[in-house]
């Protein structure tokens, strides 16, 4: 049987559009590919990014700033000494890229210290995004910061 050029052509783009669709049945259907966004209602969060580059310009602007420290016991926050630990409010959200299902917050409760504390048991090893959402006297303050845990 002989094939001539016209339906080699036809039966390729049918093998290259089956393994494409293959691919693509593969992906939506498999959690494993997970492909959520990173914010819920990513529009509402970027009308308010003017807000949020204030508030990080706030921390910047900061002479000393929280630091973040990777312990055996786990995370911890502490905070310049020159603040009144009372009067810090607000909280810590740490977001896994890999793993919506892990993503937690912890509201930011300093009594007379000034470190926070995050056990290390709550953390899964891997990447972690941290943003430190505070206010101190009425400004509003917003730390990025992305730490590894082995």
């Amino acid at each position: 049987m002989k094939i001539n050029w016209g339906t080699a052509i036809v039966i390729a783009f049918g093998l290259f559009i089956t393994f494409i669709l293959y691919f693509v049945v593969k992906v939506q259907s498999d959690s494993k590919y997970d492909n959520d966004l990173v914010v819920e209602e990513y529009y509402k969060h970027d009308a308010k990014f003017g807000d949020e580059m204030k508030r990080i310009q706030n921390a910047e602007d900061l002479v000393s700033k929280p630091v973040i420290t990777i312990l055996s016991e786990g995370v911890t926050i502490v905070f310049p000494v020159t603040l009144v630990p009372e009067n810090i409010k607000g909280k810590v959200s740490l977001y896994r890229p890999s793993n919506k299902k892990l993503d937690f917050e912890i509201p930011i409760s300093l009594s007379d210290a000034t470190t926070l504390l995050i056990p290390k048991k709550s953390l899964a090893g891997g990447r972690w995004d941290i943003n430190m959402e505070w206010q101190y006297e009425g400004k509003s303050y917003l730390t990025k910061e992305t730490i590894y845990i082995k």
